[in-house]
């Protein structure tokens, strides 16, 4: 694949909480239809990589660039942020994001969940999104949730209107950041078929994990990282078969299954 069917790459990327840095120079590509996976114990740095990519947290060093395009930055250091609004929200709306706690609004049906940010923040047809939004619920299997609250759904149901969500937004790629984590192994499973359904979709992906075998199974490239560095990437096949580095051995070894 060529680098201009890239559609995130981070170059060099740095991020510090005042004196504490937490990731300390980090390349991640993610071509089209692509699915990247960001594995490592808590601290590593995975979903403030992920927060980064999608400009939630500003980074102090390095570049971002979606579809080719950088991140324009003004200042330095600890003082650096995007200049250019305009530019996060175009950026944002193609990079939709699924979080580990679902954050659906209580107030609103899943329907109008799924509906208000394409209604409201791309002023899209109404109608329009409501059919895409009916669609994308059949898609994830809670199609018969439209009119219900949040709160009446179980954790995997939850996290499946969260994906239909994102989808509704028509993004150019999605970023999962443990999308599963939260849930118990049963409603788990839910979410991983989404999830393996998406990918053999070709969708383009990036997704902050604790499930190996999820990972394993959905990407193209895995990304293992360790004190906020990558420690070693590969193939699924590679990475989890025959890792070469001591602690990535002692990582799978402790999340192994017993």
């Amino acid at each position: 694949m060529s680098e201009t069917t890239a559609v995130i790459q981070i170059r060099d990327l740095h991020k510090s909480y005042g004196a504490l840095e937490v990731l300390k120079g980090v390349d991640v590509t993610a071509h089209q239809g692509q699915v990247v996976s960001l594995i490592g114990s808590s601290g590593s740095g995975k979903s403030t990589l992920l927060r980064c990519c999608n400009l939630l947290e500003d980074s102090q060093q390095g570049e971002i660039l979606f579809k080719g395009e950088p991140v324009s930055w003004r200042g330095t250091g600890l003082g650096r942020h995007p200049s250019d609004s305009r530019q996060v929200l175009r950026i944002r709306t193609n990079l939709s994001m699924v979080f580990q706690q679902f954050n659906l609004w209580a107030h609103m049906t899943v329907l109008q969940n799924v509906m208000e940010a394409p209604v409201t923040v791309q002023g899209r047809d109404r109608a329009e999104v409501e059919d895409r939004a009916r669609a994308y619920l059949d898609k994830v299997g809670i199609g018969d949730k439209c009119d219900v609250w949040p709160a009446q759904l179980s954790g995997g149901q939850q996290q499946r209107a969260a994906i239909a969500r994102a989808l509704c937004m028509e993004p150019q790629a999605l970023l999962f950041d443990e999308p599963t984590s939260a849930l118990d192994p049963e409603l788990e499973q839910e979410v991983v078929r989404v999830i393996k359904a998406l990918a053999e979709e070709g969708r383009t992906m990036l997704i902050v994990t604790h499930d190996m075998k999820m990972a394993a199974d959905v990407s193209d490239h895995v990304i293992f990282l360790h004190q906020g560095l990558i420690e070693e990437e590969g193939a699924p096949d590679a990475l989890f078969g025959a890792p070469k580095s001591e602690r990535l051995q002692q990582f799978l070894s402790a999340t192994a299954p017993a």
